[in-house]
Formats: structure tokens, C-alpha cells, sequence
């Protein structure tokens, strides 16, 4: 299928659980720019991409309307080649990548603190324990404003447990949100892919990070 008839299909499945409808970030780190461009023409101006060359390259391929999020894992002697390129970036996963950002970029960059709320040893992300202490570590940056928080849950069917994990994220996004750091508003939530987005729009996720079922 084209992109435009999957996007219709997952804007009527998001519609039928909420008013409130996310943002839909295209994942395409494992397609050609040419399908990129077709999901630009779809509507779709949100763009997630992993590895830095494959960033680089859609960016400079797509009209600069497009925004660009970073989703991968980011080495920290990599941040100088393209933090300043991104729009968002999904995964502020340690105090060493922030203190790299704080140095590198030129403008401030909006980010979400991953977290790993399933405990997963395959997985990056603070401990949701240690989320707060994190955050308030970097109020004195000027260079990060944390948007949000960002999961990956764990690959399986039961989508009540699924439910539970983007619920925990939930409600340590509301606390940090609480703290009320100015450069750390924390009112988004970056939860939810292609097998369980729409659990986590349940949940309140306003970014989804859609893939395979979107082009392929």
C-alpha cells in the first residue's frame, strides 16, 4: 500500500480512541529517500531517522518544512556531527550525553529523557527512579530544554501490561512537569510504535513513532 492509504488507515484508528490525536513521526531509517519524499507528500512533516548518516541524508533531501527527530542511541563523540541538525532529540539517555550537548550545540535543542520502564537489560534509558534527580541536575544548562519523556516498551501482545508502563511514564512526566524548572517543561510523551500506539495514545502520548505500518 501507498503511504497515504496507511496514514488514512492509522488516523482512523487514532480517531477512534481520542480527540486529542498525537503528532505521527514517520520512522524512516530503514527506507529510501524517494519513500520518505512519498510520505512528505502524504501530509507528514515529522520525520524520525537513527543513524546519523541516514539523518543527514533525508534532511538535506526533503523540503525544509520537514522537522527532524533523532531517535537512535547517540554516541557521545558523534553529538558535534549533527545535534545541530535536529529538531527533537528522542534519546537523552546519560549525564555525559547532556554535558556533550551543553557543549556542542549553538542553539538550545528539545529533548526527552528516555526511560526504561520495563527494566530491559537490552534497553537504554534511566531507571524511572532515577528520572527526577536527572532533570533537576540540569537546570543551570542552557543548551537542553527537556520537552518530554520517551520509551520504548517491550515487544509483547498483552496490551494491559503495555498499558501499565506507558501509564508509569505518564505520571513521571506529570511530576517533572510539576517541578515547574524552566527548562524543563516536560509536557510531551514520545511512547508508542507500531504494535501498540494506539495503547500508548490511551495513555496520553502525544508523539508516535510509526514505521512498518506507515512505510514499511
Amino acid at each position: 500500500m501507498d503511504v497515504k492509504d496507511n496514514l488514512k488507515a492509522i488516523n482512523e484508528e487514532i480517531e477512534a480512541v481520542t480527540a486529542h490525536p498525537p503528532t505521527v513521526i514517520a520512522v524512516t531509517k530503514y527506507v529510501t529517500i524517494d519513500r520518505a519524499q512519498e510520505a512528505y507528500d502524504a501530509g507528514l512533516r515529522h520525520f524520525g531517522e537513527n543513524r546519523i548518516e541516514g539523518f543527514l541524508e533525508k534532511k538535506a533531501a526533503l523540503p525544509q518544512d520537514a522537522t527532524f527527530h533523532f531517535i537512535g542511541s547517540l554516541q557521545t563523540r558523534k553529538v558535534k556531527e549533527v545535534i545541530n541538525e535536529v529538531d527533537y532529540l528522542h534519546s537523552l539517555d546519560r549525564q555525559s550525553l547532556a554535558d556533550e550537548i551543553e557543549k556542542r550545540a549553538v542553539h538550545t535543542i528539545r529533548c526527552f529523557v528516555q526511560v526504561n520502564v520495563a527494566g530491559e537489560d537490552s534497553k537504554h534509558g534511566f531507571a524511572p527512579e532515577e528520572v527526577m534527580s536527572f532533570v533537576e541536575g540540569l537546570k543551570d544548562f542552557e543548551k537542553i530544554e527537556v520537552v518530554g519523556l520517551m520509551t520504548m516498551a517491550p515487544h509483547i501482545e498483552d496490551q494491559t501490561q503495555l498499558r501499565t508502563y506507558f501509564a508509569e511514564l505518564k505520571r513521571l512526566q506529570q511530576k517533572i512537569a510539576a517541578l515547574g524548572q524552566l527548562n524543563a517543561p516536560c509536557t510531551e510523551l514520545s511512547m508508542g510504535m507500531s504494535n501498540d500506539y494506539l495503547s500508548a495514545i490511551s495513555e496520553g502520548s502525544t508523539f508516535i513513532r510509526i514505521g512498518t505500518k506507515l512505510v514499511g
